[in-house]
Parts: structure tokens; C-alpha cells; sequence
């Protein structure tokens, strides 16, 4: 058999934590092979091993039929192995094509090359499909964009296989479409991948084959025309998955939130909200849905003081809280999963426990007089863990050691737990597998029937239909309009949030499309 890699019985442990138990995968050329498993399965360290940034306790790597000892990235590279890593390795002052050749500068007697390193970026750019400006700072482009920089940056490299870890799990709907285009005409091209993800869609879409890792350990390889995202579902999480989450009707009371008018500028000083109207009520879920870039993290970072108003009014149970400061904003009632766990919720580099009671540090009972009560800090962390599923060494381990998912429930419990009336969810599933998102929708709902309000912002459209008893499309800066999430479609939805109203829709047979001579433009 033609296998480009070999990993055989490798076996990777962190002190008595075993994270990798004597699992074999084996790469065939011009294949795209996936790597499947819940979050903290093993996925990342495997393939940190490939690429040289672990040594394993066991087995053996054979790269092309040859075994090697990988002992750092640069040997992997040496080999013709490249990773584009889920959380971006970018300067982002410089530009694309300074950061392609960081490590690798092109000279030219003694001076760096830029125009010869910039007109090959273009080439491989063009080759690939991938379109990218080799002159534009790393800062000014999309996170899709930014992606595709670091594919770039191994394609430069000489990598003829390539390892993707989460590639999806910051992009658009758009962008997704995209790179697999571009996964499929690299892989026409000659190079082999390894796809690890979650995304059991994506998988069925874009790979050969499969190999699932449950806890460390290996269930198996299959061939993906020959499964179902149903059966993978089951082989990663070791029992059934329902995809769509059960709930009963919704019974909204009062209003919690009430946003009225709201002017919102970015740093620029042009207008991201433009006279925002939106409101919640006690035992509703209301989904925010829209494009990116519509004005969805202006909104949130809005409404929990993170963000200047221009304009306009913003009540939490009738209170105006609109330009109070953050912590006013969250003890007047509102709980806040943000989009980046990573930036604004979580310290990476505290423990769990600490991380745990970031809320509520201040008060009683954590606190008295000043003093942190550190057993109270323990139970609390501890409580969290179990109640949330947390899957960690324990409450002294550092925020950044757990898997992103692990992350998450961290934030949620820590968010539910202070049982808030505004719950605001955005892309609270962002790169978790489906056991995962399953549990979090679950938790979400729970909330929504003891009668709190839930606001969840979410890119991904049937995320929205499934939790959402209302959904608000936002365009350009406002909801252009409020449906109800059982009584509408996927098309109707992408058109309203295209820009389209419902007076300029009609349906044919089972599709909603746009009456002819209406003179906006559809993507």
C-alpha cells in the first residue's frame, strides 16, 4: 500500500495523563484523511507529534515508507510536512509575505529579497487558487484570508503533506465553501491532508477516509462514502447524538432586554449599527442571524459595555444600563459567553479555579473583607467541572492545557451558574464537536425554561433555526426583520439576509427565490 505517512501505535503521555494510547493512522497519497473525536480526544497532540512539537513515549513514524525521528518542525519541514495550526501563527504588522518567509528570508548579498519572496507567493497563490495580496498587512484581511496565509506559508516550505487542524472553526459559511474548493485542488495537485476536525458534514463533503479517536485511544478507520454522519457520531462520542434538540413550545413573559435605536461607530468612525431595535423576553431564545460583518459584535459588545454608543438606549429589565461600565452592565442581570473564549473569556494563563470565579471573585461568598477565600474557590472550580462536564486535570490546571471545548463549558458554567436573566450566547458551538454542541444547546434551552431570556448569535444558519424561538436577521447594521424559527426556511433566511424583505420573495414549488426585476444583487 502506497502510504505517504505511518503512524504506528503511537503513544503520547503528560505525567500520568495518557493522551494518546497506542493509536495508529496511516496516510495514503492524494488523499484527504480525517481525524475524528470529540474535543480533548487526542486529535491536536497527535498531530503535534507529526509535526515534531511532542515526542512520543511509543511506536514509530514512517514517512514515506521510511522511518523517522521527528525530533522538531524543522524535520518535519525537512520532510515535506507543513500544519496549519487552528489558532493562527501570524505578526500582524507585517505583511503576508513577511510572515510566509519568517525563518526561510530569501537573500540577496546579505539583504533580504521582498520582490523575489513576494512574486513567488503570488505564483503559488495563483496556482492554488487562494488569491491572496502578497503586499497587504496581515492586520487589514479577513480571518478566512488570514488562513489561507498560513497554507501559504507551507506551501512555500516545500510541504507536500499538509495537516489542518480545525481549519473551519473561525470561518463563515462563505469562507468554509472556499477552502474546501481549495483542500480539493491541492490534493489534485499531488499533496496529501489530514483533516482534524469535528464537523461531521464537512467530513462526509470533503474526505476519503476517517479515523475516529475516542479519549485517547483509536475506534478505527473507515471509508467515508461508506458511512453516515449518524454512525461517525456515534463511534466519537460512544453513544447516540441527537442533531436536533428536543424542546417544548416557548412561553415568554416580559421583556429583559429592550434595545431602542442604537448608533454604533467602530474605530473609524463609521456607523456599524445604524438605529438597532431588538428585544428579549423572559423564556425565549431570540437568534441573531446574518452574514458576518453585519454588526453582530458591535451589538454584543454593545450591550456588555465593551463597546462605546454613539446613539440610542439599552435596558435590562427596564434599567438603562446604556454606557455604564462592564461589571455595572453583568451584576444588573446579564451572563456573557463571548465570541473569543480566548481574548474575553478566559486568562489563559490562570487556573481553572481562578477562571472559574472571574465573575464573582469580589463577593460573597469567594470573598470577605478583601480575602479571597481559596477553599471556596476550590469548591467552586470543582462544582463547575462536574456539573458542565469539564474535562480537566483538575482545578489547579491552567485555562489554556483543556481543548477548546473543554474551554467552553468552562465559560458556560461559569455564566449559568450566576443564573443571570439576559443570557447572551454568541457562537457559544464554535469549533465543538457535536456531543458538545448537543450539551450546550441543551444547557441553553434550560435556561429559556426556567424562564430566563437568551440572546444567541450564531453563524451557523441551522444552529439558529434549531435553538431559536424567534429568529432577527441583521443587515448592514439593523434587523430588518423578526420570524418565527418554526415557521420559516434556510432560503428564506439567506435571502432576508442578503438584504431582500419578505414583499420581494415568492415561492416556487419548495424554493422562496426573488421576484424578476428586483434590482438587488444575490451571492
Amino acid at each position: 500500500m502506497d502510504y505517504v505517512i505511518e503512524m504506528l501505535n503511537i503513544r503520547k503521555e503528560f505525567g500520568n495523563f495518557v493522551a494518546n494510547d497506542n493509536i495508529t493512522l496511516q496516510l495514503k497519497k492524494g488523499e484527504i484523511h480525517a481525524l475524528l473525536g470529540e474535543n480533548g480526544a487526542g486529535k491536536s497532540t497527535l498531530m503535534n507529534v507529526l509535526f515534531g512539537l511532542y515526542q512520543p513515549e511509543g511506536g514509530e513514524i514512517r514517512v514515506r515508507g521510511k522511518k523517522e525521528n521527528i525530533t522538531d518542525p524543522n524535520v518535519a519541514n525537512h520532510l515535506g510536512i507543513g500544519m496549519v495550526h487552528q489558532h493562527f501563527m501570524l505578526v500582524e504588522n507585517l505583511t503576508v509575505t513577511e510572515n510566509i518567509i519568517l525563518g526561510n528570508e530569501p537573500k540577496k548579498l546579505g539583504m533580504i529579497n521582498i520582490r523575489r519572496a513576494a512574486k513567488k507567493v503570488d505564483e503559488i497563490s495563483k496556482l492554488y487558487g487562494l488569491n491572496v495580496d502578497p503586499m497587504a498587512k496581515i492586520e487589514d484581511i479577513s480571518v478566512g484570508m488570514q488562513q489561507r496565509v498560513e497554507i501559504l506559508k507551507t506551501l512555500y516550505r516545500g510541504a507536500e503533506i499538509l495537516i489542518f487542524d480545525e481549519p473551519t472553526a473561525s470561518l463563515t459559511p462563505q469562507e468554509i465553501d472556499e477552502l474546501i474548493a481549495i483542500m480539493k485542488k491541492l490534493v489534485a495537485e499531488g499533496k496529501s491532508i489530514i483533516l482534524i476536525t469535528h464537523k461531521l458534514q464537512e467530513i462526509m463533503d470533503v474526505s476519503d477516509r476517517v479515523t475516529v479517536i475516542r479519549k485517547g485511544q483509536g475506534i478505527g478507520t473507515v471509508v467515508t462514502p461508506e458511512t453516515n454522519p449518524e454512525e461517525l457520531a456515534t463511534l466519537m462520542v460512544g453513544r447516540q447524538v441527537l442533531f436536533k434538540t428536543e424542546k417544548k413550545p416557548s412561553n415568554p413573559t416580559e421583556e429583559v432586554l429592550n434595545v431602542e435605536n442604537l448608533v454604533v461607530e467602530d474605530y473609524r468612525g463609521i456607523e456599524k449599527l445604524k438605529g438597532l431595535n431588538l428585544s428579549v423576553r423572559r423564556g425565549e431564545i431570540v437568534g441573531i442571524a446574518g452574514i458576518d460583518g453585519n454588526g453582530q459584535s458591535e451589538l454584543i459588545e454593545a450591550i456588555t459595555g465593551l463597546h462605546k454608543v454613539k446613539s440610542g438606549t439599552i435596558f435590562i429589565n427596564a434599567q438603562n444600563v446604556t454606557g455604564k461600565k462592564p461589571r455595572k452592565i453583568t451584576e444588573s442581570g446579564i451572563g456573557h459567553i463571548p465570541q473569543d473564549r480566548h481574548k474575553h473569556g478566559l486568562v489563559l494563563d490562570f487556573t481553572v479555579g481562578y477562571n472559574a470565579v472571574l465573575q464573582t471573585y469580589y463577593r460573597q461568598p469567594i470573598s470577605s473583607k478583601g480575602m479571597m477565600n481559596y477553599k471556596r474557590v476550590s469548591e467552586k472550580a470543582q462544582e463547575l467541572i462536574e456539573a458542565f462536564d469539564v474535562r480537566t486535570q483538575g482545578e489547579d490546571a491552567l485555562a489554556r492545557s483543556l481543548s477548546g471545548g473543554n474551554q467552553q463549558k468552562l465559560i458556560i458554567g461559569r455564566e449559568v451558574d450566576r443564573d443571570p436573566d439576559l443570557l447572551i450566547a454568541a457562537l457559544p458551538t464554535r469549533g465543538l464537536d457535536v456531543g458538545a454542541i448537543e450539551f450546550i444547546h441543551k444547557r441553553l434551552i434550560e435556561q429559556r425554561d426556567r424562564g430566563k431570556a437568551v440572546l444567541l448569535i450564531s453563524f451557523e444558519l441551522d444552529e439558529v433555526m434549531n435553538v431559536s424561538d424567534r429568529i432577527a436577521v441583521i443587515h448592514d447594521g439593523k434587523i430588518i426583520d423578526v420570524v418565527d424559527a418554526g415557521e420559516t426556511t434556510e432560503q428564506e433566511l439567506g435571502l432576508l439576509m442578503a438584504g431582500h424583505s419578505k414583499d420581494e420573495m415568492v415561492i416556487v414549488g419548495d424554493d422562496v427565490i426573488v421576484k424578476e426585476g428586483d434590482n438587488h444583487d444575490v451571492e
